[in-house]
């Protein structure tokens, strides 16, 4: 028996990275997952690729988290196609990264609206049903850089309400058998993080050996690590752990005090 048969995790930003790999994990683990991107073909695509179980399955749902009625659709849709809704992991993300004179209005925008308001309202419309049943796992994505990266006053400032969004979610929900999380991941090697060494004009392979020396335990971590911490957190096993953030970094955030 997998850690989440009978259960339906949805999980934002999907389609690839962390996101995907998260998907997988829960897949593997006999979930039913809903993949929901903004391409609803890279979703439908990514949701393909899953290895559902026996009795599971899996879907791919379009949706602009940063739009409410766009959420709300897609969780009654998840609700009406896979017959409920367990758990939430929010991992959608983008970054627009540049020094703060050189931020623009749309950048600090998007950037909230897709990491913080894409939180909020994806959260917001599952708990409705977690309320009810009495029962539902958040887990949000936070990163590293919440405790301050150069040229990313925006990305940071996301990703530290983040954790604000956690604390203050587990006390609101924990008395409704809703237990909310985050995990901080360090550098992963993702599409991302490949395009952040393309827009630095440095080779991929030298970038991510150098965020690698950068880490106690001397590797760049892969979607996988993320998943394991994340799948955790939406367990049971993690039924007495709320409000916390999981920084899942290879110890880089140590040398950071």
């Amino acid at each position: 028996m997998g850690r989440f048969d009978g259960r339906v995790a949805v999980v934002t930003g999907a389609a690839r990275g962390i996101g995907f790999g998260t998907a997988t994990r829960f897949a593997e683990e006999g979930a039913s997952v809903a993949v929901v991107d903004l391409d609803e073909g890279a979703a439908a695509e990514a949701a393909s690729k899953l290895p559902v179980g026996d009795g599971a399955k899996a879907i791919g749902v379009g949706a602009d988290v940063s739009d409410a009625a766009s959420v709300d659709a897609a969780v009654e849709r998840v609700v009406s196609e896979l017959g409920g809704i367990h758990v939430l992991v929010n991992n959608a993300g983008i970054t627009r990264d540049n020094l703060l004179f050189k931020l623009t209005e749309e950048d600090w925008d998007l950037v909230m609206g897709v990491h913080l308001k894409g939180a909020f309202l994806m959260t917001k419309a599952a708990q409705k049903h977690f309320v009810e049943q009495r029962y539902g796992k958040v887990v949000n994505l936070s990163s590293i850089s919440a405790l301050g990266n150069r040229g990313q006053a925006n990305y940071s400032a996301a990703k530290m309400g983040i954790q604000g969004f956690t604390r203050t979610l587990g006390i609101e929900l924990g008395p409704f058998g809703i237990n909310v999380n985050a995990v901080a991941p360090g550098f992963i090697a993702t599409e991302m993080t490949d395009a952040t060494a393309a827009r630095l004009k440095i080779d991929v392979e030298e970038f991510r050996k150098l965020n690698a020396e950068a880490n106690p335990v001397k590797r760049v971590g892969f979607p996988e690590d993320i998943a394991a911490a994340v799948c955790f957190l939406a367990s049971d096993e993690a039924s007495y752990v709320t409000g916390q953030t999981l920084y899942v970094d290879g110890g880089a955030s140590l040398a950071r005090g």
